[in-house]
């Protein structure tokens, strides 16, 4: 999400790092750049004129210790005030009802129906508890059937009576929820094609009856600036208490984000990161600004790694490292654990100045992954212990059994020969590798 507001923004910085002082002549051809980025990612002209105004007011008015270079303040001001401009400081969910209620409401094709089973996804994972799904939508078809499949996929309970009244169900759903011991209920309320007011009553009336402490808005990241209008329209209606934008993977402008703070005062809650049901993360105002600039995000990678790896085996992974014992067998269990982690781009693009190093240009084919996995599962268990013994028979019987080629096993083998011998070196304390 936003490679090109990243991109120029991190060009424009990069030309001000050279320069031995700010003054008012170098610094507006930077501002103009900055400008042209922000409003190219489709973020709100009147919110582009306040920010570069601040900027440049604070980067001339600073007055810049000897040991500063006067660029890095620069890219520190750019940052504080891309913070700023994301919401500050992050915003939690109130989560402290018994149990607690989070109604998600928004138009049709927001992708509100996945968005409420990644949220479930995501409380029960990273706060260990328990949510219940209720089926609110009962006026697009197959809506129900849609969240019970999501719910059967992540082995989430769903709870809906059909097409009766979504307050009697909501008002029911809560009943169960206390009765077997959930922690929230995240209610999946009806979309419409526009703002209408038999959806805004029905909304209102669900509002008034649970008191959620949540109301979410779900919006369309590539709706751009029109996003504002439909913020403002059902904020007007109900006590909103937070945005969820979605498709921003897909959204390379990524503009509205850096807008509905500034402009209506509701926080962004999460962000939809990939269609896949973990696809949806935290919004962090500093993480999310670090991005932008190039510096990477290591909190979100480690994170990742967290929750994807397992430790135990990754334990006995580094020790089999450090004895020297590291073969095949381990080398597909660690390639297993790594694809776990999503496409490896976009690892490499939380790496702090993975731009500056050519990293972000990195393409790995998914089929050459597959490739390598597919030569060492053709091998014997014996061959993955002891990969010496793997001579031109063997060779030929592992290509044919992987459909590759005996120069792409001999590649393998001498890949995997380098590594093994580098992990040897460092893990014996030593810098400089043996090749």
């Amino acid at each position: 999400m936003f490679e090109s507001l990243g991109d120029r923004l991190q060009n424009a910085l990069h030309k001000i790092k050279g320069y031995g002082k700010i003054t008012e002549d170098n610094i507006s051809d930077m501002m103009r750049e900055i400008r042209l980025a922000l409003l190219e990612a489709d973020v709100n002209y009147k919110v582009v004129k306040e920010f570069t105004t601040i900027v440049k007011e604070k980067a001339l008015g600073e007055e810049v210790a000897s040991s500063i270079n006067p660029g890095d303040l620069f890219v520190k001001i750019v940052k504080d005030e891309l913070v700023e401009l994301l919401g500050g400081e992050n915003s939690s969910l109130n989560v402290k009802g018994n149990p607690a209620s989070l109604m998600l409401v928004g138009l049709q094709g927001s992708g509100k129906t996945t968005t409420i089973a990644k949220l479930a996804n995501y409380l029960r994972k990273k706060e260990a508890k328990k949510p219940l799904l209720v089926a609110c939508d009962v006026y697009r078809p197959a809506a129900i059937d849609q969240l019970k499949q999501l719910g059967k996929q992540l082995n989430i309970e769903v709870y809906e009576e059909g097409k009766k009244d979504p307050v009697d169900i909501v008002k029911n759903a809560r009943f169960y929820a206390k009765e077997n011991g959930f922690d929230y209920i995240l209610i999946d309320t009806a979309g419409r094609l526009h703002i209408d007011e038999e959806l805004m009553n029905e909304l209102i009336r669900i509002n008034e009856e649970i008191k959620p402490e949540e109301v979410l808005l779900v919006i369309d990241s590539m709706m751009g600036q029109d996003a504002i209008n439909v913020i403002t329209g059902f904020n007007e209606k109900l006590p909103l208490t937070g945005v969820i934008l979605t498709k921003l993977d897909g959204d390379t402008r990524g503009g509205v984000a850096l807008s509905v703070r500034h402009l209506t005062n509701i926080p962004i809650k999460f962000v939809g990161t990939s269609e896949k049901l973990d696809g949806l993360d935290f919004f962090d105002p500093e993480r999310t600004a670090g991005r932008i600039l190039g510096m990477g995000d290591i909190v979100a990678l480690v994170e990742k790694a967290t929750e994807a790896i397992d430790e135990k085996e990754a334990e006995k992974t580094a020790k089999r490292m450090q004895q020297g014992k590291f073969d095949l067998e381990d080398f597909l269990s660690t390639m297993k654990q790594m694809k776990k982690l999503g496409p490896l781009e976009n690892l490499i693009k939380m790496l702090p100045n993975a731009k500056k190093m050519g990293l972000t240009d990195v393409k790995i084919d998914p089929k050459q992954i597959a490739h390598i996995e597919a030569i060492v599962l053709s091998m014997t268990p014996k061959e993955r212990r002891n990969p010496d013994i793997i001579k031109a028979s063997r060779k030929t019987r592992i290509a044919n059994g992987s459909g590759t080629s005996v120069q792409e096993v001999n590649k393998l083998l001498q890949q995997f020969d380098q590594m093994k011998k580098m992990m040897k070196y460092v893990s014996n304390g030593n810098m400089k590798l043996p090749f």
